[in-house]
This record gives C-alpha cells, structure tokens and sequence, in this order.
C-alpha cells in the first residue's frame, strides 16, 4: 500500500515538475533544444517511476531503521539548505561542501569526502559552465 501511496506523490510530483519546466520564458536567441526540455525530461522520467511503482508495488516492503530514517531526513535537510545557500556562497563552494557532506554520511572516509566534494563541484563547474556555457549560481568570490 505505501509503494502505491508513493508513486501517487510521485506521479503528482512529474505532473507538477513538467507544468513548471512548460512555464519557463523562452528568449528569442535560444538554442533549438531550449531551458523547457532537461526539466521535461526529469518529470517524464520520475512519471515513469512513479507509475511502475503504482503498477508494480512491493509485496513485503522493508522500510529502514529509525536510524536509517533520521539519515535521510538529514540527507533531505542537507538538500534543502543547499537550495538556499546556492544564490548566497554560489555554486562551486555550496557543491563542494554539500557533496562532501553526503560522501561523508555514505561512509567515506572525511579527508577522502572532502577531496570527493571539491572534485565533483568542480567536475561539473567546467562540464556545465567552460564547456557547455551554462550559467551557475555565482558567489561572493565571482564563482
């Protein structure tokens, strides 16, 4: 029953997800793919989860510890706070300390945590902005 529960959440969740992605303004110098279609595709594809889920739901669900609860809310919490530092300290730096968080909370090793969070912010800053020129969220330092 909660697998069902979920997927219907879920399935609300793409529905929302791909009306939000079609309500971003377009310019009129914009590539032939356009900002509407990475959005659409998450939301087609969490659609698509969602309704196997529906369809298909686990007959003896396990559901974690509590333990193994508080980390996902904590997990959860980490995400949201980045969301809201990501305008304030810019991309780079609340990347690299958001990934270092979770690596550390999924077992690493701290040092290798951090290393792991300042080579993934750093990985896509160059994948997505240098190369593919997209625009990130630039902080005090201008990065």
């Amino acid at each position: 029953m909660g697998d069902r529960i979920f997927g219907g959440l879920g399935l609300a969740l793409a529905a929302f997800f791909i009306w939000q992605a079609t309500q971003i303004q377009l310019s009129f110098i914009s590539d032939p793919v356009g900002p509407r279609t990475f959005p659409i595709i998450i939301g087609v594809l969490l659609g698509l989860s969602s309704l196997a889920m529906i369809l298909r739901p686990d007959a003896k669900p396990q559901w974690p510890p509590l333990g193994r609860l508080a980390e996902i809310g904590m997990a959860v919490a980490v995400l949201l706070i980045y969301a809201y530092a990501l305008p304030q300290v810019g991309f780079v730096i609340a990347t690299a300390l958001t990934a270092a968080f979770l690596s550390w909370r999924l077992g690493t090793h701290p040092l290798q945590a951090i290393l792991a969070g300042i080579a993934t912010s750093l990985g896509i800053y160059v994948v997505f902005h240098l190369i593919l020129g997209l625009s990130l969220a630039e902080g005090p330092l201008g990065f």
